[in-house]
């Protein structure tokens, strides 16, 4: 596992893209968002994909892209929530490089997901409440997923030097 390749999984809300940007100065390499490319590539918002394509459609997309990654020699991905779920793309993260799971409370997912819900297709038409739910159901459904991840940092762990120490442990 080189550091040369990382993949940062969790939660929707959980810092994923936020941390890749930081990450990726350090490492002095590319920092990408997963949805920002399938963006680009499909000239469509993530919500109008949902809307037009389906998720379905949206999850062959987000496979089909995160696997021109291949190719790429160093980089930094914030994924998708859903991504390591879908279409064996946990264990294709998992050879390619060192995947991190960013795993935040759920207090603090909550509070920012309701602040910005417009943004994100699965909580677009949910209460507060139910995105407090959501979130929660979310977690059971995709924790035997993400604990495949390498490493795991919980939110009292998701600091500065706590990912830099990770990713000095695997810099060739």
């Amino acid at each position: 596992m080189a550091a040369e390749k990382i993949f940062l999984i969790g939660m929707m809300g959980s810092g994923k893209s936020y941390w890749a940007k930081k990450i990726a100065k350090w490492n002095k390499c590319v920092g990408y968002d997963l949805d920002d490319i399938i963006e680009m590539n499909e000239e469509k918002t993530i919500p109008e994909i949902f809307s037009e394509d389906g998720e379905d459609a949206f999850r062959k997309t987000e496979a089909k892209i995160i696997r021109w990654f291949k190719e790429k020699k160093k980089f930094v991905i914030a994924t998708g929530g859903g991504t390591p779920c879908f279409h064996d793309n946990m264990n294709w993260m998992k050879k390619e490089g060192v995947v991190i799971w960013l795993d935040e409370s759920i207090e603090v997912l909550v509070s920012r997901l309701i602040a910005n819900k417009t943004k994100r297709p699965l909580i677009a038409n949910l209460s507060d409440d139910q995105i407090s739910k959501f979130v929660q159901e979310k977690l059971v459904e995709r924790n035997p997923i993400y604990q495949q991840a390498h490493y795991r940092l919980t939110s009292d762990e998701i600091k500065e030097a706590n990912l830099k120490k990770l990713i000095l442990k695997h810099v060739s």
